[in-house]
């Protein structure tokens, strides 16, 4: 198959045009984040029997409130019920602008709430960009764009942070310095991720987290060394279903700044992967019981093809992006972390 045919992604987004980011059970729509994952692991064959059996439980788009406009936008941040509001808002944009121009100034605007919705604003829009560069005068793949970052928008949800000169220090050292939070005062049930990042409103030691890193030197350099490091996070905290799907979001997240980079200005660039760290690290304080991250379980790992066959086998939308991420960046900077964390994964997942 043709790495660059997207056709499964365009038909399946067509299908979509008229459904929001939600579905039945109050969770978010994975269906284009995964279908991207799928076209560009080359598994576009895969995508129909798999959104055949995913699309009876998307929902419709959310009721419009109020247009939004360049005077007026402020007041929607990080308001749930504005999801329409928002998209209609960046179509306009997309038609005005170019859409590297829109992507940039938004990024860099959206960029501290890069925790909205557990991340899937910010990955539903990495997965829109690359598909959309590499074919960016395609209506459904722009529309998916607004769609990303409409959510991204809409979900806002910046974390608590205080703001010192950063260390001169990579992720994989600074992972030492984030203090989870204990287990006295941890709590528990949440149903969804956000809720649970209360916690950290009052957990004083996270809120030096943001400046433990300095992300202004190489950009690849820092976000292999952000990915890698919560790989081994992943592979030595994830325990159940819950924990499982919580730190993957810590590596799907940061590495979704992949396919934007090129179409941001440095600066945005820089606080994205700031904010990115810190965002990580929150599921980490959050949800993290392990620290020693040098000790993880032998994970059986077979070749690429084999790990995309379980993942899509396995069906779960979180087994099948989190595979091609960790094989992403495994190409970029070769580390066996990464294989290890996708099959545990996908074997994780797959017993749910």
């Amino acid at each position: 198959m043709n790495p660059t045919d997207y056709s499964a992604l365009d038909e399946t987004l067509e299908a979509m045009a008229p459904m929001g980011p939600d579905l039945s059970n109050g969770l978010s729509n994975h269906a284009p984040m995964a279908i991207e994952a799928m076209c560009a692991m080359q598994r576009g064959d895969a995508v129909m029997p798999w959104f055949e059996s995913y699309r009876h439980s998307l929902m419709p788009r959310r009721a419009r409130v109020a247009r939004l406009t360049d005077d007026n936008w402020r007041l929607a941040i990080g308001d749930q019920r504005r999801t329409e509001d928002w998209f209609e808002f960046f179509r306009n944009e997309l038609e005005e602008h170019s859409w590297p121009e829109v992507l940039d100034t938004w990024a860099a605007r959206l960029a501290p709430g890069l925790m909205a919705a557990a991340t899937h604003g910010l990955i539903r829009t990495g997965h829109a960009t690359r598909a959309l560069a590499l074919e960016d005068n395609n209506p459904a793949r722009r529309r998916e764009l607004a769609d990303g970052l409409a959510y991204w928008a809409a979900e806002y949800l910046p974390l608590p942070a205080e703001r010192h000169s950063p260390a001169r220090a990579m992720p994989s050292q600074a992972i030492a310095r984030v203090q989870t939070i204990p287990p006295e005062i941890r709590r528990g049930n949440f149903g969804a991720f956000t809720d649970a990042f209360a916690q950290l409103d009052s957990f004083r030691p996270f809120k030096d987290t943001l400046d433990a890193v300095d992300p202004s030197g190489d950009t690849t350099a820092f976000l292999s060394d952000l990915t890698a490091t919560f790989a081994r996070v992943f592979l030595v905290n994830a325990h159940d279903t819950y924990t499982t799907i919580a730190f993957v979001h810590a590596i799907t997240g940061p590495s979704a700044l992949r396919p934007l980079i090129p179409h941001l200005r440095d600066k945005t660039v820089h606080a994205s992967l700031a904010y990115a760290w810190q965002t990580a690290a929150a599921m980490y304080a959050t949800f993290g019981t392990r620290t020693d991250l040098s000790r993880y379980d032998e994970v059986k790992v077979g070749s690429k093809d084999e790990l995309i066959d379980r993942a899509i086998a396995c069906g779960d939308e979180h087994a099948i992006k989190f595979t091609e991420v960790c094989l992403r960046e495994h190409a970029i900077k070769p580390d066996s972390v990464f294989l290890a964390a996708a099959a545990y994964a996908t074997r994780m997942l797959s017993a749910t």
